[in-house]
Order: structure tokens, then C-alpha cells, then sequence
């Protein structure tokens, strides 16, 4: 699997997930509260820029990397799945939403396959062709699917080509730069559709905002630092377990309990996602 032991891999992976669905309740709240997707998206990457920038700093030399194309596509990448994410989010429960969302696992594992020349377990693909499956139940395409649910498997796709992005590029770089470098790119792309839909920020609504921001950022920056000793599609299986907080949480806070064939769609999809993980271990990868 890797050098780092299992355990700490399980357990930094659950954190992340716990980090960034917390900020997706936050951002529901604020969604809720009539704030715009794109303004809420926008503060997430440029007030997490502004707390981070100071913590993990950028040397004069790592300046120019900021304009490598592949750094820019990097961040368009994750920018835009938060923006989709976010508008899932506005007319959908959270369960639904990241049920639909774990089409992302399934798009890093082939993406890794066919471009990182990761390997290949027949047991393992067949697993996630089992997720597909219990997304397929999740999203119902056809048997009344929302235009929510389509940006969700939208998001769900770019996270996955964000996470192979990630491996791909984390060998070269500090982890606290692909961090500043996605919040930069993510703030700058996401500007003009902020600014011009600007709300008006009340005080109660400023710890969801700065919340949403930290919640994403200490997350991904989790990610990050494991993308450098772990491979994608040993970390893609993982994911799952941000299904089991998005349900809590949407209990929780939202109130939002999954209908009965919802909870067997996410049922199938972390069934085969913890599975996945064990043969992943099983083949040493």
C-alpha cells in the first residue's frame, strides 16, 4: 500500500472528510440564507488563502510555478467542483448529494490507471463498477432525476481528475504550495462571478463563511500531504467514508433522513469502497 501504516492513512483520510463535509454544511447554511453558490464558493478559496498564506508561506522562486499550466489546471479543477458541489448542495439533502458526488472515486481510479500507469486489479475494478451501480441508485437518472443531482456527479468527476492531478503533481511540489496554489487559482477564477452577485454579509453569517473556507482547505492540504506517499487509487477507496459523515451530518443539522432506496444505493457504494480498500492492502499496493 505504502510506507506510512494503514492505520494513519484510515484515520488522516476520515479527518479530511470530516473537515471538508463540515464546510459543505456551512456553506448549505449560507446557501439557505439566500447567499449566492458563487459568492460562497469564492470566499472559500480566497479566505482560506488569506489564513493559510502566513502558515505556509511561498519563496520568490515558487512565484512563476503559480502560471505553470499544469498548477492552473489543477485549481480550475477543484474551483469548479466546489462550485457544483455547492449547487447540489442548495436544492438536495447532503446524503444524496455525496452519494452522487462518489462517481469521483470511480473516474480517479481510471484516471490513474490509464495516466499514472497505476496498477490494475480486476477484483478492484469490478468493485468500483459495483459503486457505479449504487450511485446509479442514489442519482436515478431517468426516474426522476434533479438538476441537483446532475451537478453532483458533475462535481463527483472533476474532484476525481483533481485527486489524480494531486498524485500527479505532489512528488514536485510542497504540499503547503499545491495548497496556496489551488486557493489562488480557485479565488481568481472564481472572482468575476463573485463580485457580481455581491451579498449583504451579516455578523451571524461571518463564522459560517470563515468555516466553510477552513473546513475545505484543512481537508484538501490533508490530502495533499497523503497524495505524496499514497497512491490514487489506494486513497480514492477512503473517500468513502465521507458518505457516512454527509448522512450524520445531514441528520443533524438539516434534518434530512435518506429515503429508503437512497440508503441502499449508499450502502453499495461504501460496501465496495471498504472492500476495494482491503484488496488494495491484500495486493501491497
Amino acid at each position: 500500500m505504502s510506507a506510512i501504516h494503514p492505520s494513519y492513512v484510515i484515520g488522516a483520510v476520515v479527518l479530511a472528510m470530516l473537515c471538508i463535509v463540515s464546510g459543505d454544511a456551512a456553506a448549505k447554511l449560507l446557501g439557505e440564507a439566500g447567499y449566492p453558490q458563487t459568492f460562497v464558493a469564492w470566499t472559500r478559496f480566497s479566505v482560506a488563502l488569506v489564513i493559510v498564506l502566513p502558515f505556509c508561506g511561498i519563496s520568490r522562486a515558487e512565484v512563476p510555478l503559480l502560471w505553470k499550466p499544469q498548477i492552473i489546471l489543477r485549481g480550475v479543477l477543484i474551483a469548479c467542483a466546489i462550485s457544483c458541489i455547492l449547487m447540489a448542495l442548495k436544492s438536495e439533502p447532503m446524503a444524496n448529494v455525496f452519494g452522487g458526488f462518489f462517481i469521483g472515486p470511480i473516474v480517479a481510479y481510471g484516471l490513474a490507471v490509464f495516466m499514472l500507469g497505476e496498477r490494475v486489479s480486476v477484483m478492484r475494478s469490478l468493485l468500483l463498477g459495483l459503486s457505479f451501480l449504487g450511485v446509479l441508485i442514489v442519482v436515478r437518472p431517468g426516474f426522476g432525476m434533479t438538476v441537483g443531482m446532475g451537478f453532483a456527479m458533475m462535481a463527483g468527476c472533476l474532484h476525481g481528475s483533481y485527486l489524480v492531478a494531486t498524485r500527479w503533481l505532489a512528488g514536485g511540489y510542497r504540499p503547503q504550495f499545491l495548497l496556496l496554489s489551488q486557493l489562488a487559482v480557485g479565488a481568481i477564477c472564481l472572482a468575476p462571478f463573485a463580485l457580481a452577485s455581491l451579498p449583504n454579509i451579516t455578523g451571524t453569517h461571518v463564522a459560517l463563511l470563515l468555516w466553510s473556507a477552513m473546513g475545505s482547505a484543512l481537508g484538501n492540504l490533508i490530502l495533499v500531504v497523503l497524495s505524496r506517499t499514497t497512491p490514487a487509487n489506494v486513497i480514492a477507496p477512503l473517500i468513502y467514508s465521507q458518505l457516512l459523515v454527509a448522512v450524520v451530518m445531514g441528520i443533524i443539522v438539516f434534518g434530512d433522513y435518506p429515503d429508503i432506496i437512497s440508503v441502499l444505493g449508499l450502502c453499495i457504494i461504501a460496501g465496495a469502497g471498504v472492500t476495494s480498500l482491503y484488496f488494495a492492502r491484500k495486493e501491497g499496493q
